[in-house]
């Protein structure tokens, strides 16, 4: 039988706040356990939540990116369980008044472009964390996180595979860093997702039975997660049983999911409007002010790319998927005055297997977009080659030194003399008279034997056009 899967997200974004959703205390990552946890946070009696406006402008700049109803009037719900970091014994959430709602994304998945809908957006605050690791026979409560700002972002259940999940889930990484909301910050819990999982026959409409799988973190571990759910509800079916509705956590380390509690429905949260909170309303006026702070978005920046720059869709594309690496290649491009293709290549060429190899993102970069620019020029000008360069780089990358520093101390400048090179090719035909007899005769593909010669010969500093060229001639 064939199958089809479906998939939504549900992304929890920290909106980068200084203080809590409803409270002053700090949001700063990595401090000691319950050191930044007021009173409001700790649900001492007599304390009352007071909304963040920063969290509303946020949220109001996302609804506005994904093409969303902003609504004029929301509410803060009281969202019912008990969980021993949560202090209050409720979460402050949002429900059936969301802040924003009806948006959608698109994505591109194999060169074929999907839009994915979003349901909403909806604010509400973090729970604390449980810490089982530095204990023997108990549990440690660290409510520092208790009330952090959160946008939780639940997608339709558009997507159609793990490759498709991923690309959405980036797509959104994207768009809060661009937006600045958040700092995407996954290992520290910044930026994760629960992922919801379901398989149908294909051709049936009606949803399957759907398992959640918990706090993922990381865009392998979202694709290994449902990877494995896809094929553990395939064998179930299969194997004449049902899929059971249920909240799932995924192993990494066994690379498998397990059961962690059944999945009710959303209403046994027992939901009703927090008699603590006013309704948030937002007035046109607060939404228009909130606009005229929007960035260039990642698909207006690509598209602007390939319009300004003739790029490629695929180089608009890559370039484009974070507004730091967006931001150095123009930087590139405007210090440099070069070719913007060949700027395109580099950055996401040797500048990206650099960063990949030493584990540094773009803003850590060894190498500056006015250093690498400063390179870039030196190929155009016909200082070094292409070849050359690459070596050139590394070196910068070691850092020793500019681009023009490295070459004059090493030696590399491009050997351009015409009679020079001529004076080479010479030398390598007189020794090699039986492979000009035979490229004579026909074998051209030792043409190329002879450019590795004279290359050899000069250390890779000859021009290759003209050595080209006065082969050709020659021959």
């Amino acid at each position: 039988m064939e199958w089809e899967v479906v998939i939504g997200l549900e992304i929890h974004a920290q909106l980068a706040t200084q203080s809590k959703i409803f409270s002053g205390a700090s949001t700063a990552y990595g401090a000691l356990p319950n050191t930044q946890a007021c009173a409001v946070d700790l649900a001492l009696p007599g304390t009352l939540p007071v909304l963040n406006a920063d969290v509303v402008r946020m949220a109001a700049k996302f609804g506005l990116a994904i093409d969303a109803e902003v609504a004029p009037m929301s509410v803060f719900a009281r969202k019912n369980y008990f969980y021993p970091d949560l202090p209050k014994g409720y979460q402050i959430s949002q429900f059936e008044l969301p802040v924003v709602k009806k948006g959608h994304l698109m994505i591109r998945v194999d060169d074929e472009e999907l839009r994915i809908g979003i349901t909403r957006a909806h604010l509400e605050e973090d729970a604390g964390k449980s810490l089982h690791e530095a204990f023997d026979s108990s549990t440690g409560i660290d409510l520092n996180r208790a009330g952090t700002p959160l946008l939780e972002i639940v997608s339709e259940p558009d997507l159609r595979s793990a490759k498709q999940a991923v690309a959405y889930m980036k797509k959104i990484h994207a768009l809060v860093r661009y937006l600045e909301i958040c700092d995407g910050n996954m290992q520290e819990g910044s930026f994760r997702c629960d992922a919801n999982v379901s398989v149908r026959p294909q051709g049936q409409t009606e949803l399957g039975t759907r398992a959640e799988v918990k706090n993922l973190n990381s865009f392998r571990f979202v694709e290994k997660a449902i990877h494995y759910e896809i094929e553990r509800q395939i064998d179930i079916i299969e194997n004449g049983d049902q899929v059971v509705q249920e909240t799932r956590l995924y192993d990494s380390a066994k690379d498998e999911t397990r059961s962690m509690r059944s999945k009710e429905e959303a209403n046994d949260y027992r939901y009703f409007p927090d008699p603590d909170l006013l309704p948030l309303r937002i007035t046109a006026e607060f939404l228009e002010a909130v606009r005229q702070t929007m960035p260039e978005l990642p698909d207006q920046k690509r598209q602007r790319f390939m319009n300004d720059y003739a790029l490629s869709d695929y180089d608009a594309e890559v370039l484009s998927s974070s507004r730091e690496l967006a931001d150095y290649y123009e930087q590139l491009v405007n210090t440099s005055h070069c070719d913007p293709k060949l700027c395109a290549n580099w950055v996401s060429g040797d500048l990206a297997a650099a960063l990949n190899k030493s584990g540094d993102d773009i803003t850590e970069s060894k190498i500056q977009a006015d250093d690498l620019a400063g390179l870039i020029q030196r190929i155009e000008d016909n200082t070094i080659s292409g070849k050359i360069a690459k070596e050139v780089f590394e070196a910068m990358y070691r850092g020793e030194g500019s681009a023009d520093d490295i070459i004059e101390n090493k030696g590399l400048k491009q050997i351009t003399d015409s009679s020079a090179i001529e004076a080479i090719i010479d030398q390598v035909i007189a020794e090699s008279p039986q492979q000009v007899e035979q490229y004579r005769a026909g074998k051209e593909k030792l043409f190329g034997y002879f450019v590795g010669k004279v290359m050899k010969q000069t250390q890779g500093k000859a021009n290759p056009a003209q050595v080209n060229q006065i082969l050709k001639s020659k021959l």
